[in-house]
């Protein structure tokens, strides 16, 4: 069940730091820290909210779904800070389910459901989690191999601490989200607000319902905030849903790119280790041009995009296609993979809650959305996503979105010049023991398998 625990806030109490923050907007000399003003009406009801920022929240939430962060916490809003549990790193995480907990979880969530259609549902996490364990030491062996032919020089130390994190990330694929997770989230009350009057899934009316009671602990007097707007408007769309299909790659489709020769690229000082673009005045012009692109990946992937909030992103929607990653096309897992999409579109048509069903999307059950972000954004995304130290499928969108300039603006634009890693950029690797093991005198925009 989720369970959200306060494990760090304001050290001033929100109602005294919100009326300090606007009375000193109005005031020619600092304010009284203590002095309560009518927030209701003087802030809350006229829309001056930027003065409940200055009261955070940080809260420990454990046990709630993956696709309950992917599809709820993460998705409509940035204005949060998130840690996630790795679904690479952390290796028990798949070892040993409680299915009992997972029951529990949803007959919490959908206390409509019999008793039958629980059981329906926990055999299909079943189903999923089976083909992972099945498999899971011949993909290890496999992502060993691969890790030997694709990076020379990776030791073996490297080689046997990631075989078994790179199979486990590549065979979740098949397990829905559902499956249960944990992180550190961070918010101000403005946003804690905003959350809850929009939740519309029944996880996220629980989460906001949690924090909502913890921030009321702290200021009963605010309870005039949390008013729910009772919405049943799922922010994943499944509608469309329809034939299941294999994809082995992800795809990008670049919409616009904006004018190009405006692009300036940034000295490497300037990004290395700390990211100075959104703070020099040199570089205010490339937030004015933006890249807009289509994406159509797996919701494992789609976790890994929400970690750039300075990106905008559309509404995203099921397409009834399965990723399929390099470790498991070699395992030949094709029908497994097949099977448990089309497991899962059987439920989608079966009459359980559609909320319920984007909960038990699979891992490689993949989706599109538009995607926005400025050359600032856009040059810190790559950063991070151009790496091989990053997920195989989210690298390959990177170079899906680098060949789609090239074809747009030809092999000499500009803005290649946002794509190349950290090692590309500096000439060394700056991840330290994680160093990925490639031969960094070669491109590396090529078709990595780990």
């Amino acid at each position: 069940m989720i369970k959200v625990r306060l494990i760090s806030k304001s050290t001033v109490n929100p109602r005294e730091i919100i009326s300090f923050s606007a009375k000193g907007c109005y005031q020619d000399k600092e304010p009284a820290l203590g002095e309560i003003m009518d927030i209701e009406n003087n802030l809350f009801k006229t829309g001056h909210h930027t003065t409940l920022q200055h009261s955070y929240f940080t809260f420990f939430i454990e046990g709630i779904a993956v696709s309950d962060v992917t599809f709820g916490l993460h998705l409509a809003s940035p204005f949060y800070n998130s840690s996630q549990r790795s679904g690479r790193f952390c290796g028990k995480m798949f070892s040993n389910p409680d299915y009992t907990a997972i029951g529990a979880y949803i007959k919490h969530h959908w206390p409509e459901l019999s008793s039958q259609n629980i059981s329906l549902v926990v055999d299909f996490v079943k189903d999923g989690i089976g083909v992972y364990q099945d498999n899971l030491s011949k993909a290890t062996e496999v992502a060993k191999r691969f890790i030997r032919e694709d990076r020379p020089k990776a030791n073996d130390d490297y080689i046997e601490s990631n075989g078994p994190k790179f199979a486990q990330e590549q065979l979740r694929v098949f397990i829905p989200t559902i499956f249960p997770t944990a992180l550190t989230f961070t918010v101000n009350l403005s946003a804690i607000v905003s959350m809850f009057r929009a939740a519309s899934s029944p996880a996220m009316k629980d989460t906001t319902m949690q924090m909502a009671c913890i921030v009321l602990k702290e200021s009963p007097d605010l309870d005039y905030m949390f008013v729910r707007k009772d919405k049943e408007d799922l922010p994943m769309r499944i509608e469309d849903v329809k034939v299941s299909t294999i994809y082995t790659k992800p795809a990008v489709f670049l919409r616009s790119a904006g004018e190009s020769a405006s692009f300036v690229n940034p000295d490497s000082e300037d990004i290395k280790n700390v990211d100075l673009l959104p703070f020099l005045p040199e570089y205010m012009n490339n937030n004015t041009q933006e890249v807009k692109s289509l994406v159509r990946i797996s919701v494992a992937t789609m976790g890994q995009d929400q970690r750039h909030r300075t990106v905008r992103r559309g509404r995203p929607t099921f397409t009834g296609e399965f990723y399929l990653p390099p470790v498991i096309r070699e395992l030949g897992l094709e029908n497994e993979a097949e099977s448990i999409l089309k497991k899962w579109l059987v439920l989608s048509d079966g009459g359980l809650p559609e909320s319920l069903v984007c909960s038990l999307a699979p891992y490689g059950a993949m989706v599109r959305y538009e995607k926005s972000a400025s050359y600032n954004a856009l040059i810190h995304e790559m950063l991070k996503r151009s790496c091989w130290c990053t997920q195989e499928e989210i690298f390959h969108l990177a170079v899906g979105l680098r060949e789609e300039v090239i074809a747009k603006d030809g092999s000499n634009s500009p803005l290649l010049e946002a794509f190349p890693p950290p090692c590309v950029r500096l000439g060394y690797c700056t991840e330290g023991k994680r160093y990925c093991g490639r031969d960094m005198k070669e491109s590396p925009f090529v078709n990595r398998r780990v």
